[in-house]
């Protein structure tokens, strides 16, 4: 199973961007479905998760501002981020819980969309 996001670019402070991360191999299912995002040095913060049904979280950064969404049928995860913030630059790394059958879950990661927001 791999992880790929995409989306990341430099926008200026206000600007929206919309990440994406799909996931690819065999699989039984996808469970939740989560974004994090780290910077140099730090380690990785959680921004925002969604369960399959579609119950969401948010990190107090990111409540407001950031919305997650998932299509099912595409294994894809979304993040959209309006009003970005300088202090939004990081680098934003996908995560999910993957059955590849129905007795097993692991855990898996993307490599990150790297995000620069400029004032």
């Amino acid at each position: 199973v791999q992880l790929a996001e995409s989306g990341g670019q430099r926008v200026q402070a206000g600007q929206s961007l919309r990440l994406s991360c799909t996931a690819s191999g065999f699989m039984f299912r996808i469970n939740d479905m989560r974004w994090y995002r780290q910077t140099p040095g730090n380690q990785r913060d959680l921004v925002a998760a969604i369960t399959r049904s579609g119950t969401t979280q948010y990190a107090d950064s990111a409540e407001g501002r950031f919305t997650i969404s998932r299509d099912n049928a595409k294994n894809t995860v979304y993040l959209q981020m309006d009003n970005l913030q300088p202090e939004d630059s990081a680098n934003y790394i996908c995560n999910a819980d993957v059955m590849p059958s129905k007795n097993y879950e692991f855990e898996y990661w993307g490599q990150g969309t790297r995000v620069t927001v400029s004032s």
